[in-house]
């Protein structure tokens, strides 16, 4: 095989590819070969067809077919030779190449080319050097986890008769609402649960200002006058009278901590086993914080330390993807309508420096990651599996199905997304925390 390679640009290459004559013949004769099994042509048992024949009838489709076969097995076989390694390939149409026997076949692949890297520090002898985080959890932070957990199992007591509500307390309430004396449809609750002082409405109604100093058993009316505009047509520009009436009034009470409590929260058998717990819980969360402060610093110093042209096809591959992001977020906040061009260019010139920059960083630790033998095992991606569906909050197996779905692509983007992880880890292990 003959071969050229043309330089386009820093990340392009031209590769000008001459598959041997004596590989095209071969190609078409086995082509015509399986060929002949396969037709069924009157007057000819299978597989006595004259070539001939079969080249009159067949000449077109079988040679497509060659090239067909051809293209990607050489295409592969000069990549290779070349010692590229492409993030990108355009082969021009082949729908009007020729080929035929006893000459040889060219055609041309450009393809754009991951840069190389010239690594700095990131290992002995010269690690990264990273600040000292010396927080640890208080005794104060355990008091507030301890407060949690008591929120958590409190329960709601009768007050004592007589008590007049106050901020903090909760009413079971019933309102209805009713216009002209007569029953509104839509402004009737029962049994409505209502923190005094949360501000909450109910039935769009502000009640706070009005049940403050009440008792249980009392009713009183709020008249609720509506503008013109109102979008309810039964109401605008109307008062709707809403008779509220306190069945209850409750208030908070919170447990004692004591090892009753503690044997109410779970399989403890005292406080100073759910101190130990809570306090253990808190102080992974801080380990598992400081780590990713420490990777963040990781991460900015790789991406400013590292200076080389970025594979415009992965920037713009990166680009789509965030934005596709941003617009399903817009979706689960409620937009509904799809951005329009104007808005789109706008996102395109916000996010291209992340999109610039996460590429830069993936590129960076695939080459650690490569340098240091690193590899995803299946273990690696069931965790990464097992991750993913937990912070998503939906079953491994369903997450499976949908990477699946993706096809390929999708198996090598989570596949290379868990090596640059284990490359970061890497990087972080072998870091040096000053102090």
């Amino acid at each position: 095989m003959n071969m050229e390679v043309t330089e386009l640009g820093p990340m392009k290459r031209a590769l000008k590819i001459e598959v041997p004559a004596d590989e095209v013949t071969q190609r078409l004769a086995r082509a015509y070969v399986e060929l002949n099994r396969q037709v069924n042509i009157p007057g000819f048992r299978p597989g006595k067809v004259p070539l001939a024949l079969l080249e009159k009838r067949y000449a077109k489709t079988v040679e497509e077919d060659v090239i067909r076969s051809l293209v990607p097995d050489f295409y592969e076989k000069a990549v290779r030779q070349a010692g590229i390694v492409p993030v990108h390939v355009e082969i021009p149409p082949l729908d009007r190449v020729k080929i035929k026997k006893n000459e040889p076949f060219t055609f041309t692949a450009t393809v754009e080319i991951k840069p190389k890297i010239q690594l700095r520090d990131y290992k002995a002898p010269s690690p990264m050097s990273l600040k000292p985080d010396n927080r640890t959890i208080t005794d104060e932070q355990l008091d507030r986890g301890l407060e949690v957990l008591r929120e958590q199992q409190a329960r709601l007591e009768a007050t004592p008769a007589g008590h007049a509500i106050v901020d903090g307390d909760y009413i079971v309430l019933d309102l209805q609402g009713t216009l002209d004396g007569a029953p509104l449809e839509g402004t009737k609750k029962d049994g409505q649960l209502h923190k005094v002082g949360s501000h909450a409405s109910v039935l769009g109604l502000e009640i706070d200002s009005h049940v403050g100093g009440k008792k249980e058993g009392e009713a009183l009316e709020i008249s609720q006058p509506y503008p013109d505009s109102h979008p309810d047509p039964r109401v605008a520009g109307k008062t709707v009278v809403f008779t509220l009436t306190i069945k209850s009034v409750k208030e908070k009470k919170l447990p004692d901590l004591d090892d009753e409590f503690a044997k109410d929260c779970g399989p403890y058998n005292s406080l100073q086993e759910i101190k130990d717990k809570l306090r253990d819980g808190m102080e992974q969360a801080l380990k598992r914080e400081i780590e990713d402060i420490h990777k963040d610093t990781i991460m900015k110093r790789l991406v400013e330390t590292h200076h080389f042209d970025l594979p415009e096809t992965l920037v713009e591959r990166e680009l789509e993807a965030i934005i596709r992001q941003h617009m399903q977020q817009q979706q689960k906040g409620g937009a509904q309508e799809s951005p329009a061009t104007e808005d789109l260019t706008s996102l395109r010139q916000e996010y291209r420096d992340e999109a610039a920059r996460r590429v830069k960083l993936s590129l960076v630790l695939e080459e650690i990651a490569e340098k240091e033998g690193l590899t995803v095992t299946q273990d690696d991606f069931n965790a990464e599996i097992m991750r993913l569906a937990s912070d998503l909050k939906m079953p491994a197996a369903e997450l499976v199905k949908m990477i699946k779905a993706g096809g390929q692509e999708s198996i090598e983007e989570l596949r290379t997304r868990t090596l640059v992880d284990k490359a970061l880890d890497f990087v972080y292990r072998n870091a040096v925390i000053q102090g």
